[in-house]
């Protein structure tokens, strides 16, 4: 499967580069709006990357910001067509919530991802039979054709991990998430192993919080923060039980920022955390 260019990402890139147009222009979206003869909410889910435009309603806002012809225009049409693109995971939209989607079309362009986790192994890192596990503990009363499909899902995502060039992954995880015994013993010795193979990936980190470190701003939960190439922008996702949201006010991503500095800080070193692992793995 090609993640050369996620449609995702080429949407979010596009309303960035629309959203920084309409202010320079000095216009509100109500504004826009009245030019185009569109409701004001159109405008708004465009710019917040909610939704895709086609290309005839781009040439003409981009009209109504006054970008002539030449390169730079062209770019952003190059990026509304590459918008409307399927990633991979669109055959499988009827078993993925909107927002499980969503990232998995950041997380496939992305350059760089920190991802905490305090009580399940990251779903990059899990094997097949510890995610299927996982998916049936969950609260959702699901077939099994679904449940297969959900794993295939997690699985395929792990492609990321050994395609030419992978981003930078970078995972901390609780030590109670590796002492959790998930799916039984067989399961949980065949997930740590994997574990400890896939840290040893030359582009991959994973670090240990040991459970004596005590409390540490991780405790409110897991979140993952995506970085790009093309964007100086991270987004960071944070996972909960009543559904998963986006980080994207300024004070907000500094302090996702911050707590993920804080838990480095606390965890023990990749090769410390290794051997952390084996020895979990020989104890259960």
């Amino acid at each position: 499967m090609s993640t050369e260019h996620s449609p995702t990402f080429r949407r979010r890139l596009l309303a960035r580069e629309l959203r920084k147009l309409r202010n320079e222009r000095r216009l509100t979206t109500a504004q826009v709006a009245s030019l185009m003869d569109v409701g004001q909410p159109w405008i708004s889910r465009i710019e917040t990357g909610t939704r895709g435009i086609q290309i005839k309603d781009l040439k003409m806002l981009l009209d109504v910001y006054e970008v002539p012809a030449g390169d730079y225009r062209e770019k952003l049409i190059s990026l509304a067509r590459e918008a409307r693109q399927r990633g991979w995971w669109h055959d499988y939209r009827d078993v993925l919530q909107s927002s499980y989607a969503e990232y998995i079309g950041l997380e496939a362009e992305a350059a760089e991802i920190n991802n905490f986790e305090p009580s399940a192994v990251p779903g990059l890192l899990q094997t097949a039979a510890y995610a299927r596990a996982m998916i049936l503990g969950g609260l959702s009363e699901i077939g099994e054709s679904e449940v297969e499909r959900r794993v295939e899902v997690r699985v395929a995502r792990q492609a990321i991990l050994t395609r030419d060039d992978p981003p930078r992954l970078w995972f901390i995880v609780d030590e109670a998430a590796l002492r959790r015994r998930v799916g039984g013993r067989d399961v949980m010795r065949e997930q740590l192993a994997h574990l400890i193979e896939v840290a040893k990936l030359p582009k991959v980190t994973v670090q240990v919080i040991p459970l004596d470190a005590g409390a540490h701003p991780g405790t409110a939960g897991s979140f993952a923060i995506i970085r790009f190439a093309e964007s100086a922008d991270p987004v960071p996702y944070i996972e909960t039980v009543a559904g998963d949201l986006y980080v994207e006010k300024l004070d907000e991503i500094e302090t996702c920022t911050l707590v993920w500095a804080f838990l480095t800080a606390k965890a023990i070193g990749p090769q410390e955390s290794i051997a952390m692992i084996a020895d979990i793995m020989k104890e259960s």
